[in-house]
């Protein structure tokens, strides 16, 4: 998602109306490079003069998340950080002890998908594989 592509359209061609909030909460994140939580998202957007409320920024990232439009990652604890989804398919480590995240688009669960559908009947549509650890420099693997 590039900022010139954030619009109203953008978001209801997802199924949202797109307010003033979405549409400003939407435009941020295109230009915010990395992972960010919606505190961070929440004083990009105070420090620009956008009122918006700290409540509808998590309202706003879940119907993001809900539409495709972000990913949620759950990093240390029970906090979550959020990263645009890009176009390309691809999943995410996470460190533990500093939240650094790594991503990597290199899965091949084809085959894993294909037996649980045959087992289970299920029509898979999508998945997401996340996993948690330690990153070299917490590692201690300098």
């Amino acid at each position: 998602m590039k900022p010139k592509d954030i619009n109203g359209n953008e978001l209801r061609a997802h199924g949202l109306k797109a307010t003033g909030s979405r549409i400003a909460i939407i435009s941020e994140i295109a230009h915010i490079e990395g992972y960010f939580t919606p505190h961070k998202l929440y004083n990009l957007l105070k420090v620009k003069g956008t009122r918006i409320g700290l409540v509808t920024v998590y309202r706003s990232l879940s119907a993001l998340k809900n539409a495709g439009l972000v990913c949620e990652i759950e990093s240390t604890g029970n906090s979550h950080i959020y990263v645009r989804r890009s176009s390309a398919h691809h999943h995410h480590l996470v460190c533990r002890s500093c939240a650094r995240v790594v991503e990597f688009g290199d899965c091949d669960l084809d085959s894993l998908a294909r037996k649980l559908s045959s087992e289970t009947g299920f029509l898979i549509q999508s998945h997401s594989l996340e996993f948690q650890g330690y990153c070299k420099t917490c590692a201690g693997l300098k």
